[in-house]
């Protein structure tokens, strides 16, 4: 999502080729997209259809090259954008994408102060956390929020395209409440049995 720093090991032949093109513009022109599947693990020019719609810049920030032709990257996610048609020409994909615009929906402030406090209180769950630590600007607490919680894809996938930052902030409302409930009425109990059964193929 934007905002998010996302450290990359890059061993693939296609994404080798990527990076050695891209360390070939100017710094302020290294950027490539993110996008999620649809389903399974991996696409190629004959499984296009599984992408999704939208996905995010990734500015590459630094690049490591390691000795036997791999990389460690650093991206910055930094704007979303709608994929359109796409070019196989190439090992890597290409694609024509479409910025999206950001806009506010509203007034956001009170959304995030309530976020902010459902937020912590997920936290705390898991993790000791005042919250001091998170953004004072909704739509930057809006993103990372929507990169820290625990969510299967498509639900992650729909706070990234929500329309406005009011209504990423009021989806992650609702998520928070819900979970919060859920996580608090369930009991904590050992898991012993789990040692004496095989394990399942699924």
């Amino acid at each position: 999502v934007p905002g998010l720093v996302l450290p990359l090991h890059i061993f693939e032949p296609r994404y080798r080729r990527l990076i050695a093109d891209l360390q070939d513009l100017p710094e302020d022109e290294r950027e490539f997209v993110v996008v999620a599947i649809r389903e399974g693990r991996e696409v190629g020019a004959e499984g296009v259809r599984a992408l999704h719609d939208v996905g995010t810049v990734a500015s590459v920030r630094e690049v490591t090259p390691l000795d036997d032709g791999r990389f460690d990257i650093v991206t910055v996610g930094t704007r979303r954008v709608r994929v359109g048609s796409l070019e196989t020409s190439l090992p890597y994909l290409r694609a024509i994408t479409t910025d999206m615009a950001e806009e506010p929906g509203g007034d956001t402030e009170p959304l995030a102060s309530a976020v902010t406090q459902r937020f912590v209180e997920y936290r705390s769950m898991f993790t000791e956390d005042d919250g001091s630590s998170l953004p004072d600007e909704p739509r930057v607490l809006s993103y990372l929020v929507a990169a820290a919680v625990v969510i299967d894809l498509p639900g992650r996938q729909a706070l990234l395209e929500q329309p406005t930052d009011a209504d990423r902030l009021r989806a992650e409302l609702s998520f928070l409440r819900r979970e919060t409930s859920v996580i608090a009425a369930l009991p904590s109990l050992p898991a012993v049995d789990l040692l004496r059964d095989e394990a399942s193929p699924n």
